[in-house]
């Protein structure tokens, strides 16, 4: 079966992670796109297949005959999808023999416009999977569920030669959590891959250094008609503390390795008021004095406003796995063999966010992350070449090849 026919069939299960949800998996369609996972690894032959009870899913597929001595490659993906765009259910668009024009998304009235999307332009005659318009399609990350069932498929009805091959599929990693619970050692790989990048020439092994802060201001209310001298506006403090960040520094304005301070949320009233940031760097100095200004402009309003006036968490989630990488060379090269083997230049950009490969890489397994085929995620202009996909198995298949022959 070709790796977009598993995609959509994936993307019915609504597997969106909440991050208020304080348990994992935040999402019960996480265990129900588990459970369907296992039973179709296996009827695929893999062993040891089964569902921990946080949902994630593990199978394996032992060594071929003579390969008993290769290394151990662990290949991983996530099942949860963002929480977005508001849309529950996902209803795919299968455009054949794409014709270069834009392509209407359901009854939405939204665009998915080549001018928009440049990419588009390079796939006049292929096959294009988009959203209605009225989601996230899934294709981050189910394209790459999608195409490491289909490597393991064909190594098994090919009777390719592999040494051991190890499968995670993770719950909640558009939360931060996708890793948390992960058990490395019971997964048994020398070093693995997240299958969860964008186009197939992509290896990625270097990424933001993350953490998220939680501020709460606390007001003063009282009638605003008798207010003078005495009102302390929560929501305005907030606002105060925002004016404060560097303006420029968020991701509207950066690129590359450029870091930000992001708002991702606020809410309130005079009394009380909540706002949740996150903060990137790739240079672990800058990281640091990022988290520094945010305790800094803390201060500095408590010191206007009285003590306690503002709260502040700061909470790491992960660093730059480049330092990682930068240890064991040879599994970034494998995947750049493996890229250069399909007919693609591999190219190496800075990831602007993480990936599960991030966590575990400071866990003990190096993990560099690959593409998928899917663009344009976290939005409803989502979207998915078949046979870009196709070269993600190709290339899949190129890194088991080479670590059989070692």
């Amino acid at each position: 079966m070709r790796a977009y026919k598993r995609l959509l069939k994936y993307v019915t299960v609504n597997t969106t992670s909440h991050e208020e949800v304080e348990k994992t998996p935040s999402g019960e369609g996480e265990f129900v796109l588990a459970h369907l996972l296992a039973d179709e690894m296996k009827s695929l032959g893999m062993t040891d297949v089964h569902v921990d009870e946080h949902a994630y899913v593990y199978g394996f597929l032992p060594a071929a005959s003579g390969c008993e001595g290769c290394r151990s490659v662990g290949f991983i993906s996530h099942m949860d999808t963002v929480d977005d765009c508001g849309g529950t259910e996902t209803r795919p668009q299968l455009i054949l023999n794409y014709d270069g024009k834009p392509i209407s998304l359901g009854t939405s009235g939204k665009t998915l416009d080549p001018d928009a999307f440049p990419h588009l332009k390079e796939c006049r005659g292929k096959t294009i999977l988009t959203t209605d318009g009225t989601s996230v399609l899934g294709a981050d990350d189910k394209a790459g569920i999608a195409e490491i069932m289909t490597m393991c498929e064909r190594l098994v009805r090919e009777k390719r030669p592999h040494g051991r091959i190890c499968v995670c599929f993770t719950p909640d990693e558009e939360i931060g959590h996708g890793a948390v619970y992960l058990d490395v050692g019971a997964f048994g790989a020398d070093f693995a891959y997240t299958v969860d990048g964008s186009a197939p020439d992509e290896v990625e092994y270097e990424t933001f250094n993350a953490a998220a802060v939680h501020l709460t201001a606390h007001g003063f209310s009282v009638h605003p008609g008798d207010a003078k001298g005495r009102m302390i506006n929560a929501m305005k403090v907030l606002m105060e503390f925002n004016g404060m960040l560097p303006p420029d520094e968020v991701p509207e304005k950066t690129e590359g390795r450029e870091g930000f301070y992001h708002l991702t949320g606020a809410e309130g009233n005079v009394s009380e008021a909540t706002a949740d940031y996150i903060l990137r760097d790739h240079d672990a100095e800058i990281f640091d004095r990022r988290k520094q200004k945010v305790q800094e402009t803390a201060e500095k309003l408590n010191q206007k406003y009285g003590a306690g006036t503002v709260d502040y968490q700061i909470k790491d989630q992960y660093r730059n796995m480049a330092e990682v990488a930068a240890r064991h060379p040879e599994v970034v090269e494998i995947a750049k063999c493996a890229i250069r083997a399909v007919g693609l230049t591999p190219v190496s950009r800075p990831v602007r966010g993480g990936t599960d490969g991030a966590q575990l890489s400071f866990r003990g397994l190096p993990c560099p992350n690959l593409g998928t085929g899917g663009y344009a995620y976290h939005g409803y202009y989502e979207h998915a070449v078949a046979e870009e996909m196709d070269q993600c198995v190709e290339i899949l298949l190129e890194v088991v090849k080479a670590i059989a022959e070692k």
